[in-house]
């Protein structure tokens, strides 16, 4: 019988596993969650200045930074919101570090890469990896929402005990 064990805490890792039991990257999408904050305001039960509170430093990044979408503000229906990410991890400010450039992202990325191919090769059981959070921010009424936040580096590898295989018999 083949069965799939996962480690001890495997749903609040958030990781997901593939076909084989092998722990796999995870994209963690909060579309329902902003979708009942929509739906929330739009039925009274919540005020506009509960959910346009973005701070300034978001806003600027905004501005400055923000990739253009054509999807519009839900709750001014103004302005399109746009989407600013942020990237956070070992020896990063612990505001973060907002992406400015395209290649940007792709660079961390890699450097996520490179950084868990040493520790596997120094054994080391701690995993240090970068995650990134893509917030949507309207910038004339200060929406702003978390969409999604996704890990940059491979899972820890079985050797660290944190994930197992799937037996086969």
């Amino acid at each position: 019988m083949n069965t799939v064990r996962r480690p001890t805490g495997w749903l609040s890792q958030l990781s997901l596993t593939d076909d084989n039991g092998e722990t796999v990257g995870g994209m963690i999408d909060h579309r329902l969650t902003r979708r009942a904050l929509i739906n929330e305001f739009r039925r009274g039960r919540m005020r506009r200045e509960q959910l346009c509170d973005a701070h300034p430093d978001l806003v600027r990044a905004a501005k400055n930074f923000g990739d253009a979408t054509s999807v519009k503000c839900p709750i001014c229906v103004q302005d399109n919101v746009v989407l600013v990410t942020y990237v956070f991890g070992p020896r990063l400010p612990s505001h973060g570090r907002c992406i400015t450039k395209p290649n940007e992202l792709e660079e961390f990325r890699q450097l996520a890469q490179l950084t868990e191919q040493q520790r596997v090769g120094a054994d080391q059981s701690s995993p240090i990896t970068y995650t990134a959070y893509v917030v949507e921010c309207c910038r004339s009424c200060r929406w702003h929402h978390l969409l999604r936040s996704l890990p940059m580096a491979t899972a820890p590898n079985e050797g660290a005990g944190s994930t197992r295989r799937r037996s086969r018999r």
